[in-house]
């Protein structure tokens, strides 16, 4: 122990040497002129830094050194054979006598050790200490406290450190500073060994944790060492006097860790293995909120941390922990589970609170409306609180009756406050269907007084699609004019050969279907069916003039007097021709007779063979007439049915 403290003083030696053995000199030779004190103090720092490299030969060179002889003598001389004499006044055991005597009034010392001396006296500089030595001791006054200087008085016993026993100048050298450090530090030792309680002193906040005063020495006090609890206000321990455990001690590197967390876990301990030995689930106990993280909050029982995951902090919807719970909160909980093996605590605070739930038909009656802040928004709906725990969605289809909505937020935004009407409720899967179109008048209640089957509206074409065209009457209802309802005369491939997005177009109401909420429009049933009169003026072999109006491989297409395309195959000319299109140019005008008249697929078929045109019609005429005659047999023919009929009608005419 003492060796490791020497070594720790060795640096605070060898500054503090030089200054005592200055203002020892100073003291010694007072009468000395300036000069005379600097060549002095030239020569002692010399003899100093001989000392560090070669301590013996430092010592011997200070035995030696003396004042140079000027060559004045006062006073009586003696020879060195004379004092090697025996002394006439005493004889050798006499002197032996006298000088044992002498050495038994003077301590047995060692240097770099800690001794007890009595005050001689003291003043502004120095504090003069007599340890029993044959010299006293000149301590420097700065190396003692306020408090200690200004009480101190001559003949009080005061502790200081022997540095050296003589110096260059006979001088004993002392130390009160050294003293109080190598107390300090045995102190340390004493406390780290027998985990003795020790008081300390916060003086400042640095990077990781505190410096405490220790006796005097600085000490780290980490900051998950201030407390069981995690620290958030560090500058609120600085300039307090707290308790604490040696927990790390290196006299070497002069490192020394305090603890004060050790104290207070210590007197939790017990309290840990009560609460451990007697918890079980279902418990309801008082926790401070230790910590908060993003998945839970971790509460203090008194020396047992517990879990309190985001899940189970509210019936309702938790982004995080904080919107419930504060540091350092006080507040009763219930105990979930309790893993004995891992001393794991599963905490509750949802369940000291009924469940939401409960009796939720009679709270959301179907059709009741309600206020609900939105929680969620999807692409399918919004999600509504309406309580905490209770949701409903909103479906996208539930949102409006006239507008075409293709995201929620259209509509709404997270954390409004909405309006909605309760559908339904499935308790089982806990959900709750709203609709906000409901607050609303359906405007289909009263579609056919609006849209009577067969009258003409206008609308506007909304959106134009292979299969036909959607027309908008008014907002939120809109009907479909097929493909094939767009013209009686032309063969239409897509609607955008007829009609434009956002086009004016003149619609008649086909039909109306409510389950599926669609309204069928026709666009060329504004116009009469111009098929019928061209059934009356292109019958069968009826002869017709028209211009080519397109010219294939096939054949031409000639357009009629009516407006209407009929076709003229290429064999069906008077004269075969190798190249249609050499032969004919669109505009030339042709005749021809109607062999083929087909309304259902709107074809018009002509030839200039009138005999093949003649021969045609006539079988045709003969099928019709084959038809009416003999017509097609019925079921109640072919089975004897209508004569069982008849008679039955006979008899019960006879009656």
């Amino acid at each position: 122990m003492t060796e490791e403290l020497k070594k720790i003083n060795d640096n605070t030696q060898k500054e503090s040497e030089s200054s005592v053995a200055e203002e020892t000199v100073d003291t010694a030779v007072e009468t000395k002129t300036e000069q005379e004190e600097i060549t002095q103090q030239a020569e002692n720092r010399e003899a100093e830094e001989s000392a560090e490299q070669e301590e013996p030969v430092a010592e011997e060179t200070a035995e030696l050194h003396v004042a140079t002889f000027t060559g004045d003598v006062d006073g009586e001389t003696y020879t060195f054979d004379q004092l090697e004499a025996a002394s006439e006044d005493y004889t050798d055991e006499e002197f032996h006598q006298l000088v044992g005597m002498y050495e038994n009034t003077l301590n047995e010392i060692d240097e770099k050790e800690i001794v007890t001396g009595i005050v001689v006296s003291v003043d502004e500089k120095y504090v003069i200490v007599d340890i029993g030595f044959k010299s006293e001791g000149i301590v420097p006054v700065n190396e003692f406290s306020n408090k200690v200087i200004a009480n101190l008085q001559p003949g009080d016993e005061v502790e200081v450190f022997l540095d050296k026993v003589e110096d260059r100048e006979g001088q004993l050298i002392l130390s009160r500073r050294k003293a109080d450090i190598l107390q300090a530090w045995e102190n340390l030792e004493k406390a780290h060994e027998t985990g003795e309680i020790i008081e300390g002193y916060i003086q400042r906040r640095i990077k990781g944790g505190m410096v405490v005063d220790v006796f005097g020495i600085d000490a780290f006090l980490p900051g998950s060492q201030i407390d069981v609890r995690p620290v958030r206000d560090f500058d609120a321990y600085v300039g307090k006097t707290m308790e604490f455990q040696v927990v790390k001690l290196n006299m070497q590197a002069e490192n020394v860790v305090v603890s004060h967390r050790a104290l207070i876990e210590s007197d939790l301990e017990d309290q840990r293995q009560e609460i451990l030995e007697t918890i079980e689930a279902g418990q309801v106990l008082e926790g401070i909120v230790k910590n908060i993280t993003d998945f839970g909050v971790f509460i203090d029982l008194g020396g047992v941390d517990g879990l309190l995951h985001i899940t189970d902090l509210s019936w309702g919807r938790v982004d995080h922990p904080e919107e419930i719970v504060k540091l350092d909160q006080r507040l009763n909980v219930a105990v979930i589970d309790f893993d004995e093996n891992s001393k794991r605590v599963s905490l509750g605070l949802k369940q000291l609170q009924p469940h939401p739930w409960d009796d939720i038909y009679i709270k959301y009656p179907e059709n009741l409306r309600v206020q609900g802040r939105v929680v969620s928004i999807a692409d399918y709906g919004a999600f509504i609180e309406l309580e905490k725990g209770v949701e409903g969605l909103i479906h996208i289809s539930e949102m409006s009756w006239t507008q075409h909505i293709k995201h929620p937020s259209q509509l709404v935004q997270k954390d409004d406050i909405i309006e909605c009407v309760v559908l339904n409720i499935n308790e089982d899967e806990k959900k709750i269907s709203l609709g906000v179109k409901q607050l609303e008048k359906d405007p289909w209640e009263e579609l056919l007084e609006r849209y009577p089957i067969g009258s003409t509206h206008k609308g506007v074409v909304r959106n134009l699609t292979n299969f036909g065209v959607f027309v908008e009457l008014e907002p939120g209802i809109d009907g479909l004019i097929h493909v094939s309802d767009l013209s009686w005369t032309d063969k239409v491939e897509h609607p955008n050969e007829i009609v434009d997005k956002g086009q004016e177009i003149e619609t008649v109401i086909l039909a109306v279907d409510f389950d599926n909420r669609r309204i069928t429009l026709g666009h060329k049933q504004v116009e009469d069916n111009p098929w019928e009169k061209y059934a009356e003026e292109y019958g069968p072999g009826s002869k017709v003039e028209g211009e080519v109006s397109k010219i294939t491989d096939k054949g031409m297409f000639v357009k009629l007097a009516l407006g209407v395309d009929a076709f003229l195959p290429a064999d069906k000319l008077t004269e075969p021709v190798g190249n249609l299109k050499e032969s004919f140019n669109e505009g030339d005008k042709v005749e021809g007779f109607v062999v083929e008249f087909d309304e259902p697929s709107k074809t018009i078929e002509i030839s200039q063979i009138e005999n093949e045109a003649k021969k045609k019609t006539a079988r045709k005429k003969e099928a019709v007439k084959e038809t009416v005659e003999t017509g097609t047999p019925t079921l109640g023919e072919v089975s004897g049915l209508a004569d069982k009929l008849a008679e039955k009608e006979k008899k019960e005419k006879g009656k």
